[in-house]
């Protein structure tokens, strides 16, 4: 707001604002200001001339910290009444949908328009090009702006500040001779305007003054063009990262003797840094991330005394860090994470008083980490060594010079003992020790230390240490994979995630659920991972007190009783994993979960139709347990599996924060999909999945599997599931392990099974199936144990050939159903004779011949199937008998 000394407003001006105002949708009343019992020079974002009491200045850009407080609806004409008007600031409010009014180009004493993140869409208007006076215009990162042709941009000859980001150039091949030609042009911003040409027709430019020449995330292509060498005198910014830049980092660049930033970050530079890059005196800001840049670090780099920022993260850099960068006596940044560096850390770098970040992180350094390294870094406040070889080598009664914000040291030498410098560490928000080494007894002022803390991350270490009266206060917690024992900790409501997994926590877990049931406060625990411990009992009652749930692991523990059913309160719950305990009962009322994984506990009973409510499944696994009755035919309800859901979408995947690149968590299964165990992490998202073996189901496959067509994995072996392969079973394209060995099945394999391309894994073995096993380069491309148990199966791979009509060939009577092998006893007879020859003569042959060699130890390792079917078999024949 600004105030004419003498004058007020002009009532024709202040009727134009309101008429203005009124066109405006204002939610949040910022123009509370604007009415006739005021001077409209008073009026907020109004700024009158001091002697004529004009309006020259009409600022309603939203401030960044006011949220929800943006301007919409039209933008009234009456502006045109604001004739002495030279400044316009629409920018960061929300006219989406709506094209720049063409009547801008009519106020022609304007020098200044910002209409910047405020959702402009269309074309914009030529007559933009009437305003001859215009020194700034900001049109970046509107909705969807387009331009029909630059021409009339050529006549804006005071043009000095030109933002068109976010704008579609692609179409724009002279944009270089455009703005080449503005004479009075400093500094121009076309990020993110899907330019890919960077050569210039002429093969020169003009760019008599531009300063800043930012053209990051575009589609540029070729290596950095050398009419850029025509700016040297003049630039001072260049902003070239997100691109597809190819090359080297070119010498000419160390002409630009006035250059303050360089970012070339985010392209495919490549090879050697050049050593004039030295030569840049007033470089500030060197950011070469994210590129296949190699070789060693040239140490001319220490001659930039000016720089306050390095990032060469991210490339393929080897050799030594320069012991010269200890003269970078004003850097603040020093990024040198995830390339191939070799050596210690110079001491050197420990004299860089104003250093704040320090990353050398995902390296192959090696070696200590003394106090030397750290001496006068004062202002430290990010440290980053994870994933190196080195270690921190420092007296138990040192005290940092440094207070820290992060300390990331995950993957690298912090034990065997726990570091005491963190009890000086006060300002600490996110500590991560993760496979450090440290194997000690966590000291005791750590746990109320640790109260402050956003992040801790501990895991993987040999740290021991009762946690039973311990309170746990930070938003992120991973302990897993320790030696903690005792009673699981209390916790916060702040706590978001707690993972205790793999430790030796016992006792009852309903206490931990119960203890906080009388508080009036909204627990924000989303995912829990306490599997393989010691914890014993039931679930408990109180289920109701953590609804924000939404990844539950209690695998591999003690636990037994009921499922309770107040855990349907969990109501956003995506991920639910009981396995391996003694649970007798389960409820089916959780719509949004996605994995459920009951294996291996006591269930009993069949398996309902409210099964197939839970739509969002990806993996279903309630193998090696008790279940009896018919599998449910209502599976097509299971649209994940039927390939309906977002295959891109990932929801197992929790993100908590934003300050760092350690933000989420991610769920890990081991599940057991082609017969080994396989851990999904990254790929979860991948994965669709039915593992129902080891139960006693009976009844048919109900032919409504067949439409699971995004389904990866079906496990349904060792039941008693009788009745015909589904016909259709071939339309599960995606299908890579089938598995329906050791049941009562019957019929002919369907030929439409010929037609899964992704299979790799299949066992139809000790079943009934009969006929001529279908022709096809994918089921003959398995081992014959996948069909053997079979003995009315013929045809490759197996050696039983088939007749015309596809019986088995020279084959006595051979039953399965009910026990009865062989009904001759010539067999006998024969195996009696033909045992001599046969023994030696397979010896031999194994002896003397490496293929059979191999082929016959792979059938030993099918050894363990074979022997329990045989004892099967021969139980049914005794019962059969009896």
């Amino acid at each position: 707001m600004a105030k004419g000394l003498n004058m007020t407003c002009n009532e024709k001006e202040r009727n134009a604002l309101l008429s203005f105002k009124h066109e405006l949708s204002d939610p949040s009343d910022r123009l509370s200001s604007w009415s006739n019992q005021r001077d409209c020079c008073r009026w907020l974002g109004v700024r009158c001339d001091s002697t004529t009491g004009r309006v020259v200045g009409l600022n309603l850009s939203t401030p960044l910290d006011s949220p929800y407080m943006e301007l919409s609806g039209e933008i009234s004409p009456s502006l045109l009444e604001l004739e002495s008007l030279i400044s316009l600031d629409l920018s960061m409010n929300y006219f989406v949908h709506t094209q720049i009014p063409s009547f801008f180009g009519s106020m022609k004493g304007l020098r200044y328009l910002d209409l910047s993140l405020s959702g402009f869409m269309g074309l914009i208007p030529y007559q933009l090009g009437n305003l001859s006076n215009l020194q700034h215009l900001n049109l970046g990162y509107n909705y969807d702006l387009q331009v029909g042709n630059l021409n009339w941009i050529s006549t804006l000859s005071s043009l000095q500040y030109l933002d068109l980001s976010n704008t579609d150039l692609h179409k724009e091949l002279d944009w270089i001779q455009v703005f080449g030609a503005l004479p009075s042009l400093s500094e121009l911003h076309l990020e993110n305007c899907q330019i890919d040409n960077l050569a210039s027709s002429k093969g020169k430019s003009n760019f008599t003054s531009l300063q800043v020449l930012d053209l990051a995330n575009n589609n540029l292509n070729q290596g950095i063009p050398s009419w850029i060498s025509n700016l040297s005198r003049t630039l001072v910014q260049l902003n070239l990262r997100g691109n597809f830049l190819q090359g080297e980092v070119p010498e000419m660049l160390s002409r630009f003797m006035n250059l303050q930033s360089l970012v070339l970050q985010g392209n495919q530079l490549s090879g050697e840094l050049p050593d004039s890059l030295g030569k840049l005196e007033h470089l500030e800001v060197l950011d070469l991330s994210n590129n296949t840049i190699t070789g060693p670090i040239p140490s001319s780099l220490g001659n930039l005394s000016s720089l306050r920022k390095l990032n060469l993260a991210h490339n393929q850099l080897n050799g030594t860090i320069p012991k010269s960068f200890g003269y970078l006596k004003n850097l603040q940044v020093l990024n040198l994470a995830s390339n191939s560096l070799t050596g210690g850390t110079p001491e050197t770098l420990g004299i860089l008083s104003n250093l704040v970040t320090l990353d050398l992180s995902s390296n192959l350094l090696e070696g200590p980490m003394n106090e030397l390294n750290f001496l006068k870094l004062s202002k430290l406040r990010e440290l980053r060594m994870s994933s190196t070889e080195l270690f921190l080598s420092v007296n138990s009664s040192w005290v940092p010079p440094f207070q820290l914000e992060y300390a990331l040291m995950s993957s690298c030498g912090v034990g065997p003992k726990f570091p005491t410098w963190l009890k000086m560490q006060s300002s600490l928000r996110v500590l991560t020790m993760s496979k450090s080494g440290i194997s000690d007894m966590a000291p005791i002022w750590f746990w109320n230390w640790t109260s402050k803390l956003e992040f801790l991350d501990l895991s993987n270490n040999e740290i021991s240490g009762d946690l039973s009266d311990v309170f746990l206060n930070s938003s992120i917690i991973n302990l897993s994979s320790n030696l903690f024992k005792g009673l699981l900790p209390s916790v916060s409501a702040n706590v978001e995630v707690l993972n205790i997994a793999n430790n030796s926590i016992s006792g009852p877990i309903s206490p931990f659920f119960c203890e906080r049931m009388n508080d009036n406060v909204t627990n924000k625990l989303t995912v829990l991972d306490v599997s393989n411990n010691r914890l014993s009992g039931d679930l408990g009652q109180c289920w109701m007190n953590w609804q924000a749930l939404m990844h539950l692991n209690l695998g591999r523990n003690n636990l037994s009783g009921e499922i309770p059913n107040s855990i349907g309160y969990l109501s956003g719950l995506e991920s639910l994993l009981l396995d391996d305990n003694a649970f007798s009962a389960w409820i089916w009322e959780m719509q949004y979960l996605m994995v459920l994984r009951l294996r291996s506990n006591k269930f009993k009973g069949s398996i309902t139709q409210n099964m197939c409510q839970l739509s969002s499944l990806i993996v279903l696994d309630l193998a090696n347990n008790s279940l009896s009755g018919t599998i449910p035919n209502c599976l097509d309800n299971l649209k994940a599996m039927a390939g309906e859901d977002d295959f891109y979408a990932n929801p197992l995947k929790y993100y908590y924060g934003f300050d760092f690149n350690y933000d989420n968590y991610k769920e890990s299964l081991v599940l057991v999909p082609k017969g080994d165990e396989l851990e999904y992490r990254d790929n979860l998202i991948l994965v669709r999945m039915i593992d129902l073996s080891s139960n006693k189901l009976s009844g048919a496959i109900p032919a409504e599997i067949s439409k699971l067509t995004a389904l990866r994995f079906l496990n349904l072996s060792r039941n008693y599931l009788s009745g015909e392969i589904p016909k259709d079973m071939g339309g599960m394209k995606l299908l890579e392990s089938l598995d329906l060995s050791l049941n009562q099945i019957m019929g002919e394999i369907p030929q439409s099974l010929s037609a899964l391309s992704f299979l790799s894994f299949l066992n139809l073995s000790y079943n009934n199936l009969s006929g001529m096993i279908p022709t096809s380069t994918q089921l003959q491309s398995f081992e014959a144990l996948s069909y053997t148990g079979n003995p009315e199966l013929c045809g490759p791979p197996l050696t039983s050939n088939c007749t015309s009509g596809g019986e088995l060939l020279g084959v006595g009577s051979v039953e399965h159903a009910d026990g009865i092998f062989f009904d001759t006893s010539d067999f006998y007879i024969a195996m009696g004779v033909g045992f001599a020859a046969g023994f030696w003569g397979i010896c031999s042959v194994i002896f003397f011949n490496r293929t059979f060699r191999h082929a016959y130890f792979r059938v030993l390792d099918h050894l363990d199937d074979l022997i329990y079917v045989s004892i099967v078999l021969k139980i049914r024949r005794l019962v059969a008998k009896f």
